[in-house]
């Protein structure tokens, strides 16, 4: 299961109306790919397609879609957003992750 911090709900919401989609119909696809310099890397995009292949998750009204493939590595991972002074961003809180950068978009397991 992906969960989503309510700080992330709010920034997911904003994005998602700047960019034609609705934040509580369209989706929110997470997936990991590989790269970065942990091994590998978060991927974070909007889509109005629900794919066969993808899992589905519904937390705190926002909709996401993970590929099966990159299920195995965000399994019980929280999708939280920081504002804070050392950088605005999304954060993936991944319980899987042995190690991470330190821009925290990678990581390895």
């Amino acid at each position: 299961m992906i969960k989503v911090a309510e700080t992330a709900k709010e920034k997911v919401s904003v994005l998602m109306r700047e960019e034609g989609f609705e934040p509580y119909v369209d989706y929110v696809r997470v997936g990991v790919k590989s790269g970065g310099c942990s091994g590998l890397s978060y991927e974070l995009k909007f889509d109005r397609q629900y794919q066969e292949e993808d899992k589905l998750f519904e937390d705190n009204q926002i909709k996401i879609l993970v590929d099966k493939k990159s299920l195995l590595y965000l399994a019980g991972t929280t999708l939280e957003y920081s504002g804070g002074l050392n950088g605005k961003g999304f954060v993936f809180n991944n319980p899987n992750a042995q190690r991470t950068c330190g821009c925290g978009e990678s990581f390895s397991l």
